[in-house]
């Protein structure tokens, strides 16, 4: 089957922070995550804001907590895009959330309309993946082309973040292979990446010396082309963000800087205030 932009649609969780993906693409819709603060339970980015979170969660004498999407909540987006022939679900890492596996429930229901594709990434990670798809979908292309796309982009893109603290990620149990970390000096920040899941790479002392590294990793795994997309999410630390996207400009002047996002309530429950995210793929 011939697959384009007018006949085949998108769908992104909201761990993707992008809160209105319609406006970056017509055909691209979202399915948010949960959040939930004792009681009280919001939709990611769509009920709550990250300033609002952010704000809240300084505040919380408990931390809050995340869920993934029911298998209804992706049900009723596939029904609401009736007038696409396939629809492409990229998500979060399966072993981040269980968000791929209600998808995938919903999926059996959508008569082989829908493929659920596992980023192995999040965030900006997400969306670096989806406007590779979106490209080759205003080109035209076909399913094996996507899935061959989406292989290499597990393969072969950048993801590196950082932290002001571990302990978020302990709390809600995403540390993953970064676990051998915890309890280290005040001070010392990791640099990590997920593969899957979360995983270390080396550890550096004070945020500016982060910086410094996300610079010079980039750069040691990329080079200077038009096809090299970019992408920045924070956690309230706009100013780094930019301090980053300014440094990173200028080491690869030829490249795409594609989006900066703020981080939302459901990867920022999980990664906390201050944390810094960096992606990247060469798209040719």
């Amino acid at each position: 089957m011939h697959l384009s932009s007018e006949n085949t649609a998108l769908v992104l969780d909201s761990t993707a922070d992008l809160p209105d993906p319609s406006s970056r693409h017509p055909n691209w819709r979202l399915v948010p995550l949960y959040v939930h603060f004792g009681d009280e339970t919001f939709r990611d980015h769509t009920e709550l804001t990250p300033l609002d979170f952010y704000a809240r969660l300084r505040g919380a004498a408990v931390s809050p907590k995340t869920s993934q999407p029911t298998p209804g909540d992706f049900a009723a987006a596939f029904e609401g895009l009736t007038g696409y022939e396939r629809i492409f679900c990229v998500l979060i890492s399966g072993k981040l959330s269980g968000t791929v596996e209600s998808a995938r429930l919903a999926a059996r229901d959508a008569g082989g309309v829908v493929t659920v594709i596992d980023s192995e990434s999040a965030s900006g990670g997400i969306v670096v993946l989806a406007d590779a798809i979106q490209r080759q979908l205003e080109r035209g292309t076909t399913d094996e082309e996507v899935d061959e796309l989406a292989a290499r982009f597990r393969r072969e893109s950048g993801l590196l973040f950082t932290v002001d603290t571990l302990d978020y990620l302990v709390r809600g149990g995403r540390i993953g292979k970064a676990a051998g970390l915890a309890g280290q000096l005040m001070n010392v920040k990791p640099i990590l990446t997920i593969r899957g899941e979360v995983e270390p790479l080396k550890r550096v002392r004070g945020r500016s010396k982060a910086l410094a590294e996300f610079e010079r990793l980039f750069v040691e795994a990329t080079d200077d082309t038009p096809d090299l997309h970019v992408g920045v999410a924070h956690a309230d630390a706009a100013d780094e963000a930019r301090a980053l996207v300014e440094r990173l400009r200028r080491a690869r002047p030829s490249a795409s800087f594609d989006f900066e996002a703020e981080l939302g309530p459901v990867i920022g429950t999980h990664g906390g205030p201050g944390t810094l995210g960096l992606f990247w793929f060469r798209d040719p």
